[in-house]
């Protein structure tokens, strides 16, 4: 690739999103949430520590973080049966109540617990904007391209986020105090509001069977049980959050014990992470966009451990924050390549509850990081608790290389196949995801011309989509219509259960994409806009001499 090609690939990669509206919504909403979050998030450290001590500090954050752990999962569930725009609108006013309302307890000095109570709120309303994010935008885009690039702003977004944030907020400490941290992020948090609520496409869920709560809520875990791919991409993603709760804690002592910088340091390496992590979206741009995505999350878990090795094993100081920085490249790599590959490989009715599970289990995993940190320094010392903390990942990915592999594979569909469905306006709802396994599903069948597909009163047992070629529809020998590229037929034997209702002889020679009946049945059945497509196109199929 030469240096020009790899400088153009963001332009690309943001130039996917800006010309596509609704994401670029959805990415400036997401970042006035982030903003929001992180910011205040400074305030509620601050304002712990100034009214009750250090020791408060800690708490605080410890509590937050195990409320949003417990909850992610549950109110995951409304990402799936309510409207993904709404719940993101929902998440995002919580928000904005809490915050003002944390703004004006600090004004009238309320009482600490108070403000505590609601930072909590705060804390348990934010996982779930970001699972009904990642469920809603499958449905924005129409390539798997335009997915990866909504992916790469997303993870830029948090990127930025990540010293953005905090820099705000310290700013307003400085300059305003603490309550106007809170009534800023409550601005942000409100400027999100209106862009999520200009997005034209409600995100409507699939259609749902009313099962018990308790079910409902552990479909998420279950879908990641039972789908091997979910489970490869998940657990290795939540490896990668342990080593970085790992890492909030060793970044102290590498900075301080490791490479002497002092406590000042151990702000600079942190932030190195940052710089890295948004300076990645070059390389990420880069690579993401050349094929596969398992390939470059498993470069990202590299990225994650090897720099923490090579610290541990030569601390130089001009080479750590290379390599911190490099470590943030394999940050953005990471979520990138990871939340697509989840996308992809979710159902749409439960994607949303997947992604909450994950949140939960990485916010665990995160905080077991933080805890486990400590006691590996006690027992091994600095430079062997880096080292550990280094080793996990790549270690964890050799037995899992080629199994991550067969990921992709499974991802993958012809992308003409899918331009094929979407074009079928019983297909046309469905989100990117659902066409790539419809697509990856269906099978090519080549018929010679003058051959009939089906013979009129035989059983129907596939629905069919012209690729190539020119079809006649007839009934008792009569000819009603002619068939060419993008038409289909054979979905009225299959939605209404009876036999076929025409023959559908071949004209010229054709190339045919099939669906088989379960699969079909289960996409349409499943999905409230596909059924109504479909019983609207069959009804009027009904109604004329014309049927199939």
């Amino acid at each position: 690739m030469t240096l020009a090609r790899f400088l153009s690939e963001p332009a690309d990669v943001f130039g996917r999103v800006a010309r596509n509206g609704n994401v670029l919504r959805l990415e400036l909403a997401w970042a006035g949430s982030n903003l929001g979050s992180r910011a205040s998030a400074v305030g509620v450290a601050v304002y712990a520590y100034q009214a009750n001590g250090i020791a408060a500090v800690g708490v605080v954050a410890a509590v937050r973080l195990a409320f949003a752990a417990l909850a992610a999962p549950w109110l995951a569930v409304f990402a799936d049966r309510r409207p993904r725009r709404q719940v993101l609108m929902v998440s995002d006013l919580l928000r904005c109540v809490l915050f003002a309302a944390i703004a004006a307890a600090v004004v009238v000095d309320a009482a600490s617990l108070l403000v505590y109570a609601l930072a909590v709120g705060a804390a348990v309303a934010e996982p779930v904007f970001r699972s009904a994010q990642a469920a809603f935008t499958p449905s924005l885009v129409s390539t798997p391209e335009e997915l990866t690039a909504a992916n790469v702003v997303a993870s830029t977004v948090e990127s930025i986020g990540l010293f953005a944030g905090p820099a705000l907020g310290g700013l307003l400490l400085v300059v305003a105090g603490t309550a106007t941290v809170f009534a800023a992020s409550t601005f942000v948090l409100l400027v999100s509001v209106v862009l999520v609520a200009a997005i034209d496409v409600p995100g409507l869920p699939r259609a749902d069977d009313a099962r018990p709560e308790s079910s409902t809520f552990l479909a998420g875990w279950r879908a990641i049980a039972s789908n091997r791919s979910l489970r490869i991409v998940v657990g290795l993603f939540s490896i990668q959050t342990l080593v970085a709760g790992m890492l909030n804690v060793l970044v102290v002592v590498i900075a301080i014990e490791l490479l002497g910088l002092g406590k000042a340091g151990v702000g600079w390496l942190d932030g190195t992470v940052g710089i890295g992590a948004t300076a990645g979206v070059l390389v990420v741009a880069a690579v993401t966009g050349r094929g596969g995505l398992a390939k470059p999350f498993a470069l990202g878990l590299v990225l994650w451990g090897l720099p923490l090795v090579l610290i541990a094993v030569w601390p130089q100081t001009v080479a750590a924050f290379a390599l911190m920085a490099l470590l943030g490249v394999g940050n953005t790599l990471v979520d990138v390549a990871g939340v697509t590959l989840m996308q992809r490989g979710a159902d749409d009715d439960v994607i949303g509850r997947v992604f909450g599970a994950f949140e939960s289990l990485a916010l665990v995993a995160m905080g077991a990081g933080s805890l486990l940190a400590p006691l590996l320094v006690s027992l091994l010392g600095t430079r062997g608790a880096v080292l550990v903390a280094g080793s996990i990942l790549p270690l964890a990915l050799v037995p899992l290389w080629r199994p991550l592999l067969v990921v992709d594979t499974l991802a993958a569909a012809p992308q003409g196949r899918i331009d094929l469905l979407r074009s079928i306006p019983i297909f046309a709802p469905l989100a990117l995801p659902e066409l790539e396994r419809l697509a990856q599903a269906a099978r090519e069948l080549r018929i010679a011309g003058g051959s009939s597909v089906f013979e009129e009163g035989e059983a129907g047992d596939r629905f069919f989509a012209i690729a190539e070629g020119r079809a006649a529809v007839e009934s008792r020998g009569a000819r009603l219509r002619e068939l060419g590229a993008g038409d289909f037929f054979g979905e009225i034997a299959l939605l209404r259960d009876v036999p076929r209702t025409a023959t559908v002889r071949a004209l010229t020679a054709l190339r045919l994409v099939a669906l088989e009946r379960p699969m079909f049945l289960e996409t349409v059945t499943g999905h409230a806009a596909s059924a109504e497509a479909a019983g609207s196109i069959v009804a009027a199929r009904l109604r004329s001499p014309v049927g199939n």
